[in-house]
């Protein structure tokens, strides 16, 4: 696999209150194409920034980052984003939420409707293309935010704790089902978490932060098999001492933090 995103000696400030408070510093990370990374590191330590200038929102304060071994552009539209918050509109119905990104390319009607009955069918939300957000579980909220994600078709997703809001089991079908999407569409996919158990079952590679200023930590590649079975993943001592592993090495970060 060959480099998608770099981070090169990446820092970012930010102005608060009449000084400049340092989010990262000195980060130094490669994503490689087709490549699943999670993040996961203290409250506050630029994990979510790395996020922004992946996309072309924020540019770095020092250093460099490169899309495709070019330097990120402003609104990088190789990327798709999704946060917490679905960002559903509630005025549209499934369908319609799901075409604003090809309304806004200019795609034509047939092409358009063949676009979106393939995403529905994919993310399991048959029959339900006329409802309107109010009438969604949590769950159905967010295939429809991932839908609509994969919409125009981009080749890397970044993923700001898109499950944290949900149940438990929710959040389990949500990461079965993301997984499944992302590997047979071959996206690269970078993944912000607070949770290690979902850091653990998704990821070929977790990077560890410490407190603010956000610096890497540990770059740990999965013990994991690519193929794997969320569901049944905690029981499998391998996941249990890769997870344990993880905590070990976070635990120092999250106390500095406090």
């Amino acid at each position: 696999m060959t480099a998608l995103i770099e981070f090169e000696q990446v820092a970012k400030s930010f102005a608060t209150g009449g000084q400049m408070i340092a989010a990262i510093e000195r980060v130094d990370l490669t994503v490689k194409r087709g490549e699943f990374v999670t993040l996961v590191g203290p409250s506050g330590c630029g994990k979510s920034t790395l996020l922004n200038m992946a996309a072309g929102l924020f540019e770095p304060t020092r250093g460099v980052v490169r899309y495709d071994g070019q330097r990120v552009p402003r609104f990088n539209q190789r990327t798709g984003y999704m946060t917490q918050n679905d960002h559903l509109l509630p005025w549209r119905t499934v369908e319609d939420n799901i075409a604003i990104p090809l309304e806004i390319a200019g795609w034509p009607r047939k092409q358009m409707g063949e676009r979106i009955g393939e995403l529905i069918r994919m993310v399991g939300l048959g029959g339900f293309e006329k409802s309107y957000p109010v009438q969604l579980s949590g769950g159905m909220r967010k295939r429809c935010a991932l839908a609509r994600l994969l919409a125009y078709d981009p080749e890397t997703l970044l993923l700001d704790e898109p499950f944290a809001a949900l149940d438990a089991q929710l959040r389990l079908r949500m990461q079965m089902e993301l997984l499944e999407i992302c590997h047979r569409l071959h996206k690269t996919v970078l993944f912000v978490t607070h949770d290690l158990d979902e850091a653990a079952a998704l990821a070929d590679r977790v990077v560890v932060f410490s407190g603010r200023p956000g610096t890497i930590v540990s770059d740990v590649d999965s013990t994991l098999p690519r193929d794997r079975d969320v569901m049944n993943l905690r029981r499998d001592p391998a996941y249990i001492e890769f997870t344990a592993g993880l905590w070990d090495l976070l635990a120092p970060a999250v106390e500095q933090a406090q």
